[in-house]
């Protein structure tokens, strides 16, 4: 959540960006190369948009669709079990502590997983990770809808299973997108593709709530079985191997586990094609060594735990605060933080891309002033050029951040005192709609520029930032309550907003200084 590109050099982006910190990850970025062609996989011109991947600009957004579609069941399994909760509780004889363990231990499986198969999917390839997960879920969701209620034991331990399986389909949608999009495209892609997981949270109640309420609460279950099952179906019938270690820009056949049923496309590769080395078994761990990375990541934890902060507590503030509001009215209401993440993502997504290009321009321009016949700088790419540290990745990715920032940090403070005012409920409804706009631009601004920086660990990445997210997310989940009875809601949201604003230093920091890290460890490959 674009416009055909072709002026702005990427082809060597999965390739060459990433420049990694240590031996374990050195495959992802390899030095700069006499024959670029080889590490493409392809005996295509790498010096232009079209170049990087061989499929069309609707197959690219079929492709997006579906990783953002997949993304979604992460969110939205995690959510659309949130109004059934009394219910379970009731029919499991179990108190409201113990079943809520059930979504504590889901939101721990849910930052941990991709970490374990993240790291698969940028060796082995996307497809067969991407199956394996949505077996995985849509087995676990037959196992939750006909647990007894007698075994509450069970019950704990398929959500785990549930968590495991829905939750890397986020990271390894995000390292697809990395796959086939260059830079100059990449952030209308991943805009799209976010709003799978950011309209999740809101969806999953309204769902929920409608199912459990006419169906009964394992009708939650069979209706997530049976949307990852036909997930499942498509992945394997025509999902295409995008991983560029194994397909390079998608001319080079896939090996024989990894083809679809049916062949994605028009494919114009030949067999005779070198196939690029694969890359070691990277550790996602060990991306946290790189101080951009946390000072990227720990910005957007917070900002992540304070929406998420917003959005459990709808059903429990709305409902004090208006109690004429019934169940579905209340589920109802998360439409509007869900519809602000539509257009914020579309928008963003379009000034990534556009602020990009600008910015290459002005860059090209300023090489071309420059003296072209030393022999080093002619063997490099134009994208190998671009990727020098005097051109400014950081401050075309985060330019946006403090606009964004501003409008999210003053709707979280408007939220929390609409109200504890009890104002009309539209004050808050317009309020989330805003906080929905403004945080995923947050969201993706920063996810594009950790994906230009790591490209050819585009799903350990995604897994490295999901982890910090979830464990900050948890980690306010657990005492948010707490802090609403002490200071109720007004100051409850001054605080989180305070907490925000006193980050933002580190995103700031990332924007001007980022480039030194950058140029660290180009040295070091």
């Amino acid at each position: 959540m674009v416009s055909e590109m072709t002026d702005s050099p990427d082809s060597s982006t999965s390739q060459r960006t990433s420049g990694v910190e240590d031996a374990d990850l050195e495959a992802a970025s390899p030095t700069h190369s006499n024959d670029p062609k080889q590490e493409l996989g392809t005996n295509k011109d790498v010096n232009s948009d079209a170049s990087y991947s061989i499929f069309s600009r609707r197959e690219k957004w079929f492709l997006v669709f579906l990783g953002s579609l997949s993304a979604l069941l992460s969110p939205l399994t995690a959510n659309i079990y949130l109004p059934a909760l009394p219910i379970i509780s009731q029919e499991f004889n179990k108190s409201l502590e113990l079943i809520n363990l059930t979504v504590t231990t889901y939101m721990i499986f849910q930052g941990i997983s991709p970490v374990f198969w993240a790291p698969f999917g940028d060796r082995y390839g996307r497809r067969i990770v991407f199956i394996l997960c949505m077996a995985l879920l849509c087995l676990s969701c037959v196992g939750l809808a006909l647990v007894p209620t007698n075994a509450y034991w069970l019950l704990l331990l398929l959500r785990c299973f549930q968590a495991a399986g829905s939750a890397s389909t986020v990271a390894l949608a995000a390292g697809l997108i990395v796959d086939i999009a260059p830079p100059s495209e990449r952030g209308m892609f991943l805009g799209a593709y976010t709003l799978g997981p950011m309209v999740g949270p809101c969806l999953g109640p309204v769902i929920g709530g409608a199912l459990s309420g006419s169906l009964g609460w394992r009708a939650i279950f069979w209706f997530i079985c049976i949307f990852s099952g036909a997930v499942l179906l498509v992945i394997v019938l025509i999902l295409p191997e995008t991983l560029r270690s194994l397909v390079g820009d998608g001319s080079i056949p896939a090996p024989r586990i990894s083809r679809p049923v049916f062949q994605f496309g028009k494919r114009s590769g030949s067999s005779n094609l070198e196939r690029p080395p694969q890359k070691p078994l990277a550790n996602p761990l060990r991306l946290y060594l790189n101080i951009d990375v946390l000072l990227i990541l720990t910005f957007n934890a917070i900002v992540y735990s304070v929406f998420y902060g917003v959005t459990t507590t709808t059903s429990i503030l709305f409902q004090q605060t208006y109690p004429y509001l019934t169940q579905t009215d209340i589920g109802l209401c998360f439409i509007a933080v869900g519809g602000g993440c539509i257009p914020g993502a579309w928008l963003t997504g379009k000034l990534l891309d556009k602020h990009y290009r600008a910015l290459d321009e002005k860059y090209k321009a300023k090489k071309a002033h420059q003296a072209l016949d030393n022999e080093d700088e002619k063997s490099l790419t134009p994208f190998e050029q671009k990727m020098d540290i005097d051109f400014p990745l950081e401050r075309a990715r985060l330019s946006m951040t403090p606009i964004n920032l501003a409008v999210f940090l003053a709707c979280v403070v408007g939220y929390g005192w609409s109200l504890e005012s009890k104002v009309h409920i539209a004050v808050p409804l317009v309020l989330t709609f805003f906080i929905g706009w403004s945080f995923i631009g947050i969201m993706n601004t920063h996810q594009n520029l950790i994906m230009d920086l790591f490209p050819s660990q585009g799903s350990s990445i995604t897994a490295a930032n999901n982890l910090f997210r979830c464990s900050a997310g948890a980690a306010l989940v657990a005492v948010e309550q707490l802090i609403i009875d002490a200071l109720n809601p007004g100051w409850t949201f001054v605080l989180f907003a305070g907490i925000c604003l006193l980050s933002y230093p580190l995103s700031y920091y990332e924007m001007m200084y980022g480039y030194k890290f950058r140029a660290a460890r180009q040295r070091k490959a």
